[in-house]
């Protein structure tokens, strides 16, 4: 059984989102908000709610064990791009492009002998 939350038109560019969702995908979900804690990226604080959330999820729709919960899966896709314009010298203007992301994070419940998914390397 697993259970999502999502997070959409966050302010953080989705590239530098994606740099932190790469660090707790396929780890426990505690573990996971442990290493989000820590983490220095301003994108970190976003996508420890939507993990919060997606664990809350879990345990109160599914009655699921908060300790078995495992991040499956999680990614960052773009949201709208909202342009804004830099004044310049001599009356120009600079467009400047304040992207946004939509998070997603999906746990489920593994039991307590299997860790990682398999396939994964690093």
């Amino acid at each position: 059984m697993e259970a999502r939350a999502q997070a959409r038109f966050v302010r953080v560019t989705p590239q530098k989102a994606r740099r932190v969702v790469d660090l707790i995908r396929g780890l426990p979900a505690s573990e996971a908000q442990a290493v989000l804690q820590f983490a220095p990226q301003a994108a970190s604080e976003p996508i420890y709610k939507v993990l919060s959330s997606a664990m809350a999820n879990a345990e109160h729709n599914f009655k699921l064990d908060r300790e078995l919960l495992v991040v499956s899966r999680a990614w960052v896709d773009e949201g709208p791009t909202l342009k804004r314009f830099r004044p310049r010298a001599q009356g120009r203007a600079y467009r400047i492009n304040k992207r946004t992301s939509h998070i997603t994070v999906i746990v489920e419940a593994r039991p307590e002998g299997q860790g990682r998914p398999k396939g994964r390397t690093r």
